[in-house]
This record gives C-alpha cells, sequence and structure tokens, in this order.
C-alpha cells in the first residue's frame, strides 16, 4: 500500500452528516491508498484473482462483472455468478460487481448478492461494450443520467455494506461525472473509480487524468484513479497530479502483476531482461495449472493463457510473445514456455 497524504485539504463538499448514515466501513484500512486488482471481463475470474493474492496481495480484488437479469422474476443473478460470491478471498477484499439495468432488477440483485455473501456492492456505469440489448447498461448507462436518480438511491438503501460505483468521465462528453458527484453523494456512495474515457472512446486515446483531478477537488468522497498505469512512473504520476485515494491496476498488471510490488517499491521499478524473462515463465505456468482445474479442455485453457498475453506489450520479448500468439495448441504453448526457462526467450532480430 502507499502511504496516504490528505491531498484533498480544502476542497469542496457538498456531503451532510445525515447524507453518511449509510457510510459502512471501507474495504481497505484508513491512512493508505489502495491499490486494486481491475475487474475485466473474461480475465478476473476466481484462478487468476487467486494468482494475484498469492503473489502481490492487491489491496482489494473485484469479480467480473455479474450480469443481472432484468427478465427473472427472483433469480436476478446466475448459480455460476453466486457461487463466486464471498465477503473476501484469502482475507483480501472481494468487490461484488453488479451490470445490469432497472431500479427493481438492480436492487433486487444486490438482495441477493449480500444473501449469498457480499460485503461490497459495486455498480458497473463504465463498460462500453453493450452485453444486453432490453436496456442501457454499463456504460449505457450515463447515455440517459436523468435516470440514475432513480437508480441510486434506492440501490445504495438496499447495500447494507459499502456501495460504490465505477464510471467512466462520461458517455460522449467528458465533464458529465461531474455534474453526478451530488447524486452520489447524497445517496451515500462510498467510494468512487474513475476511468477518464468517455464511453465512445472505449479504449482507444489517452486516459485523460486532469479529468479525474477535477473529480477529486469536487468531491469528498475517495477517488480510486483507474486508466492506463502500465509502470511505476505512470501510478506515480497519476497519484500526485490527481490527489486520489488510490489507483486501480488493470490492463497493466495483467501485463505485469509485480506492478503491485513496484508500485511498492518491494522489487525494482525497471527490471532487467532475465527477471521479466523468468516471471512471464512462472505467471504463465502458474495460469496454467490454475485454469486447468477451472476449465475444460486444453483449448479452453490456451484461450485464457492467450488472453492474458494480449495485454503484453514488451519490445525485448517481441519473438516469444509473436510465438506464445501463434501457438495452435497447448503443448507447443508449454514449449515456448520451457525456451523461457532455458534462457532463450528473447526479441526479433
Amino acid at each position: 500500500m502507499f502511504l496516504l497524504t490528505d491531498n484533498k485539504a480544502g476542497a469542496p463538499s457538498t456531503v451532510q452528516p445525515a447524507e453518511l448514515k449509510h457510510a459502512a466501513a471501507l474495504p481497505w484500512p484508513a491512512g493508505v491508498a489502495p491499490l486494486m486488482l481491475a475487474p475485466m471481463q473474461g480475465l478476473t475470474n476466481r484462478a487468476l484473482r487467486g494468482y494475484f493474492i498469492e503473489q502481490v496481495r492487491p489491496d482489494v480484488v473485484f469479480t467480473e462483472f455479474m450480469r443481472v437479469n432484468a427478465a427473472a422474476a427472483v433469480k436476478r443473478l446466475s448459480k455460476v455468478d453466486l457461487q463466486e460470491i464471498a465477503a473476501a478471498e484469502e482475507g483480501v477484499p472481494l468487490v461484488v460487481q453488479l451490470v445490469g439495468h432497472g431500479r427493481e432488477a438492480l436492487v433486487s440483485a444486490a438482495r441477493a448478492a449480500q444473501e449469498a455473501g457480499a460485503a461490497h456492492i459495486n455498480l458497473n456505469m463504465g463498460c462500453p461494450y453493450g452485453r444486453m440489448t432490453s436496456g442501457l447498461t454499463g456504460g449505457g448507462m450515463l447515455r440517459r443520467p436523468a435516470d440514475l436518480a432513480e437508480i441510486i438511491p434506492p440501490l445504495r438503501e438496499a447495500v447494507s455494506g459499502t456501495f460504490s460505483v465505477k464510471l467512466r468521465a462520461g458517455y460522449d462528453e467528458p465533464d458529465l461525472v461531474l455534474a453526478l458527484l451530488p447524486l452520489f453523494e447524497r445517496a451515500g456512495v462510498d467510494f468512487i473509480v474513475i476511468h477518464p474515457r468517455t464511453v465512445v472512446q472505449e479504449y482507444n486515446g489517452a486516459a485523460d487524468h486532469a479529468v479525474t483531478a477535477r473529480v477529486v477537488r469536487a468531491t469528498r468522497l475517495p477517488v480510486i484513479a483507474n486508466g492506463d498505469i502500465r509502470t511505476v512512473a505512470d501510478g506515480e504520476r497519476v497519484m500526485r497530479e490527481t490527489g486520489a485515494a488510490g489507483l486501480m491496476l488493470g490492463r497493466g498488471a495483467i501485463a505485469d502483476p509485480l506492478l503491485f510490488q513496484r508500485l511498492r517499491v518491494v522489487v525494482p521499478a525497471l527490471p532487467g531482461l532475465t527477471e521479466r524473462r523468468e516471471e512471464l515463465g512462472r505467471y504463465l505456468r502458474a495460469m496454467q495449472a490454475r485454469y486447468a482445474g477451472l476449465f475444460c479442455g486444453d483449448m479452453q485453457v490456451m484461450g485464457k493463457l492467450k488472453a492474458i498475453i494480449a495485454h503484453m506489450d514488451d519490445p525485448e520479448l517481441t519473438k516469444t510473445l509473436k510465438e506464445l500468439r501463434r501457438a495452435k495448441t497447448l503443448r507447443a504453448f508449454e514449449t515456448v514456455i520451457e525456451q523461457l526457462d532455458a534462457g532463450k526467450g528473447g526479441s526479433l532480430p
């Protein structure tokens, strides 16, 4: 964890004591800036979360988003999702992220998640890819911000633990988030995770953390910065320039799990080629073993491994990464990892 200084002294706030009646203990200790593992659909399943917890112990982890079934009368969350729910994993707080639409469906799903053991609930208002067509979900919710006044307060009322939102800066207007802060404060949202791109940008362009800084200055709610934090320099810059309460690491951490420890100054910020090669081999072997216990068949396991390396871009390991992506069988994939063990992985000529 980072030590947390008071970066928000003198910041304006509209929060009144009565509006804090739902405030719950945050899923990280007071006085530190948490490093969180981002929710990433198709990636941050319990196998990968388990690896990160074992190796680098994020301060907070999130589930992949859990789809809320607005059409179901009772079963708002799938049986598979309900089995993923807990208050913590190996002592690390677990935040359950919901994606869906409709006040009744979301409130019902939040209650079901809590009955299954959730202590921390997060609403996804940032995913740029629509997964349901019967209503606006994820980042699509920002297309009709007026509707959020009918959703956020009752959803917060239904959650006995912490309730947070993860959102983009806006749908197509990057300052929308500023207009939503009074609603979040009045409703008693516990913290905000901001990815400072618009929904229509998807992952194009750069995350504009000047937006994050404006959000931090405009609210006393803890603001977690997310987006384009791939190196120690990125993390330090974002913390310094925004005054955020902490960082959420996504694609950068998937590419380099030790980014958590690099930010904590536990391991070198700029590792050499040999260290990166050895870490890549350890990472992929460990995830192969974990995926074998969770997924069926070599092709599913290899598909999940390739989803990890899709986020890697190391110029000195170009040849190795290219060979891993081209592997047609799990055995061929393993052969490339064995070459890493032998010290043969490296860049293209």
